[in-house]
């Protein structure tokens, strides 16, 4: 690609970052919490469709999902919102193929007070753009989408098939983007940017969701040696599990991609519910976990060793019978990935990455879930994880950087352009973009 034409493709992402702006405020504007995803995926699917993509709207295929791998099981609580694809279709097929993925489901907002700016305002001060999903991706969704009109807006587009895909339950299952490999969707290399810090990620740690009941036996407090307290039972077998999780950061030590730096696997208890009346020993107590799981290890095999360890300490504690905690998975069952150095997409990226930047890219290891496990994973193509900076992803007042999402919307720009070659538009045929 010669100096010109970085130019201005570079140019042309600056022209239409006022406008990028506008709708990464709107995406943010949609209050997409698990299950209510719906009205911006409509958004999208008419909001592509309208850029000149042929498109594709499905659902989730829970019998094919339950019988993948990397399938996690359903729940009343799982998203039925539909999974949008739009398809840029070139004239004649002379690069390589992409997948440009994000997702738009998020989490909870949490206690409102906690927040200093509207949770779905996307309310711009200084640099930073806040709410929720701001950093956690829609920042990313919408880069997907003007890197593309970056190259539209000079007379360009990809001389290869783009899939633009948006999914959800990417913060719960990761059954979305499973969803899509299932569909038939395959690419030449896939991209997803996630707030990446403006880096490559990697590798990720797998992950589980689990939740874990126990029972106890009520009685009045006057008597409670006679009874068994159902919270203190299960404080036990979080410990437990904290000493199977410390187990696993030592094993930690002999894995190729994540022996060095902090421990890579969390275990965090997410929520717990128990007793009735504060002078009444707790007949019941459950709590929700998620535990990461290093790459290379079958998502199955960590969940048997995580069934066993509850076990043997629920029976250490004078637990049998019936009396054993329920262990039910209610979410993540993934295995994590790491993305091997060498890959084309790689090499292209990272130069795209310079030329956008002035800085060679960086890549690290994330302690979270990645969609892009799927492309790695099941696809076995180069899953590329990159985006930009974001900061309290999850917390109060989440913020990304608007500097930061224009630099990585250039170099996305310039890696579509490299990796899938440029042609000029040229009159549209039906169902095609150019």
């Amino acid at each position: 690609m010669d100096a010109d034409l970085r130019a201005a493709i570079m140019r042309s992402v600056d022209e239409g970052f006022d406008e990028q702006i506008a709708y990464t405020r709107k995406l943010v504007s949609f209050a997409s919490q698990r299950g209510a995803e719906f009205t911006i995926q409509d958004f999208l699917y008419r909001d592509y469709a309208a850029r000149g993509l042929a498109m594709d709207r499905f659902e989730m295929d829970e019998a094919a999902l339950a019988a993948h791998e990397g399938g996690a099981p359903f729940s009343a609580e799982h998203s039925r919102a539909p999974i949008v694809v739009g398809i840029h279709h070139p004239r004649q097929e002379k690069g390589r193929s992409l997948i440009l993925q994000h997702h738009v489901d998020v989490v909870p907002v949490g206690p409102l007070d906690m927040w200093e700016h509207d949770p779905y305002g996307g309310e711009v001060v200084g640099d930073r753009m806040y709410g929720r999903g701001a950093g956690d991706m829609k920042a990313g969704a919408a880069a997907n989408v003007f890197a593309l009109e970056a190259l539209r807006r000079i007379g360009l587009q990809p001389a290869a098939t783009v899939y633009l895909q948006s999914v959800v339950e990417e913060e719960s299952t990761g059954n979305g983007a499973l969803q899509t490999f299932l569909r038939g969707y395959t690419a030449d290399a896939a991209l997803i940017p996630e707030p990446e810090d403006n880096m490559l990620a990697r590798g990720c740690t797998g992950v589980l969701w689990f939740e874990v009941e126990v029972r106890g036996i009520p009685v009045h407090v006057r008597e409670m040696e006679t009874g068994r307290d159902a919270i203190g039972a299960a404080m036990s077998l979080i410990a437990a599990l904290r000493g199977l999780a410390a187990d696993w950061n030592r094993r930690a030590a002999e894995h190729p991609w994540f022996a060095e730096g902090p421990p890579p696997i969390n275990l965090n208890i997410g929520c717990i519910r128990g007793g009735d009346w504060p002078s009444s020993v707790a007949a019941e107590c459950s709590f929700d976990a998620r535990i990461a799981i290093l790459p290379g290890t079958p998502a199955a095999q960590a969940a048997a060793e995580v069934e066993a360890c509850i076990t043997a300490a629920a029976r250490a504690a004078g637990m049998a019978g019936n009396a054993l905690p329920r262990i039910d998975w209610t979410g993540f069952f993934a295995e994590g990935y790491v993305l091997e150095p060498g890959s084309a997409a790689e090499a292209e990226l990272a130069a795209a990455h310079a030329r956008a930047t002035g800085k060679p890219l960086e890549s690290f290891n994330t302690f979270g879930y990645l969609d892009t496990r799927v492309h790695a994973l099941y696809d076995r193509v180069p899953a590329l994880c990159y985006g930009p900076l974001a900061e309290n992803i999850h917390g109060p007042d989440e913020r990304v950087s608007l500097a930061s999402v224009r630099r990585i919307t250039g170099a996305m720009a310039l890696f579509v352009a490299r990796w899938c070659g440029l042609r000029p538009i040229g009159p549209t045929a039906p169902g095609r973009a150019g």
